[in-house]
């Protein structure tokens, strides 16, 4: 028979268990605009360099955006054409929301211009944007269905999640990304139906880190389907554990982090 222990002991062993301070490198502070701009376009370039090792490539589809820390009317975003996986920092394009290409030499995807500069004219807090053409996203696009919370992960984005119904063809036209922006109101990931999916952060790091999320979760989610009914987690409990991922005083920070030093110890060049 084997003894418990004493609940004092118990909550002792937890106690011990906490770490007495959070050393977790903290997002740096930047002396100049320029030094600031730098460490966001590299973030980004880093995220097209994940998007394209996980393979969210498809063609010359998908789009990575990041407001400027300067101009805040103008985003850096991939040029037209050119892989996932061979995009550095200084390959970028910065765009107006006027559609102007003031840096860079080559053309922006007309797609990417329509859906990120409504999302970025549309919401103030939302400075970075992404999006692909990955398969599960789009398989769970295509079955018209939310993420839903049936896993600790899937639960973060309980309530946090939108589908933007009526697939209307390639997005070319301004007003459907100011339907996107409209539709996808507060929350941080839409489900663009027959489409894929799309999401917002205050930083590149949650951009990115929450799409590789919602791309997993869509395959657990599809799986799990496949094999039987999956049982939700009770309302209350998604709530809560969706707060729990959201607690962080900079989400995706964390997250991104095992991401960004994988791909920059694979891929240095990517930082140039």
């Amino acid at each position: 028979m084997t003894a418990t222990a004493p609940s004092s002991q118990l909550s002792e062993f937890a106690r011990n268990l906490r770490p007495r301070t959070n050393t977790f490198p903290p997002r740096p502070k930047f002396d100049s605009v320029e030094d600031e701009r730098r460490f966001r376009k590299q973030r980004l370039a880093a995220g097209f360099r994940i998007f394209g090792k996980l393979g969210y490539n498809e063609g010359a589809a998908g789009h990575i955006t990041v407001r400027d820390p300067e101009l805040t009317d103008h985003f850096w975003v991939n040029p037209l054409g050119r892989a996932f996986s061979r995009i550095k920092a200084s390959d970028l394009l910065l765009v107006n929301h006027d559609g102007e290409i003031v840096h860079g030499d080559h053309p922006v995807n007309q797609a990417a211009f329509a859906i990120h500069s409504q999302i970025h004219r549309a919401h103030p807090h939302v400075d970075a944007a992404a999006h692909s053409h990955s398969i599960w996203g789009k398989a769970l696009a295509a079955l018209n269905t939310e993420l839903l919370p049936i896993s600790q992960d899937g639960a973060q984005f309980y309530g946090d999640n939108v589908i933007v119904p009526d697939f209307s063809g390639v997005v070319l036209d301004l007003e459907e990304g100011r339907r996107i922006a409209e539709t996808l109101g507060q929350r941080r990931v839409a489900i663009l139906a027959n489409h894929g999916l799309l999401t917002v952060g205050r930083s590149v790091e949650e951009a990115v880190s929450l799409y590789v999320a919602a791309e997993r979760n869509a395959k657990t989610q599809i799986l799990a389907s496949s094999a039987g009914e999956p049982q939700l987690i009770p309302e209350d409990i998604a709530r809560h554990t969706h707060e729990q991922y959201s607690r962080h005083a900079d989400p995706g920070w964390v997250t991104f982090a095992p991401l960004y030093e994988e791909i920059v110890h694979e891929q240095p060049d990517l930082l140039d």
